[in-house]
């Protein structure tokens, strides 16, 4: 039986809401899944809320007030946060994607976050709505 998790994409107002939200859809009140993009793919894989066999969706409603909110401005936020630790091979491409952000061009943090549960889930998961 196919699970389905609802992101209440009109409570995001950020990236750390967003992990709010999508904890409390697929563990419940209070839930984690994920607190950066590289658990949060991992945890779509399965096991830590997710059905082993992957066989759930996700109904992201109101993604469009969601991507604002995950928008180059946020982008930029968390590029700028995460500049100084960076490792110094990655500081250019960085510095570059902080720049985009900034201007309003490049992939914004809801654009990276569709793609990861796309990759990460397959066709037909995730539905924006």
């Amino acid at each position: 039986m196919t699970v389905t998790y609802v992101i209440d994409g009109s409570r995001i107002t950020g990236l750390d809401s967003f992990w709010d939200v999508v904890g409390e859809a697929v563990n419940g009140p209070g839930g984690r899944f994920g607190r950066n993009l590289d658990a949060f793919a991992d945890c779509l894989g399965g096991g830590f809320g997710t059905p082993e066999d992957g066989d759930f969706v996700i109904e992201w409603h109101d993604h469009v007030r969601s991507a604002r909110a995950l928008g180059h401005e946020e982008t930029a936020r968390r590029l700028e946060a995460r500049l100084p630790r960076v490792h110094h091979s990655n500081r250019a491409r960085v510095e570059e994607e902080l720049a985009e952000a900034r201007a309003g061009r490049g992939p914004t943090l809801f654009d990276v976050l569709v793609e990861i549960i796309t990759e990460r889930t397959g066709p037909g998961t995730l539905r924006l709505m």
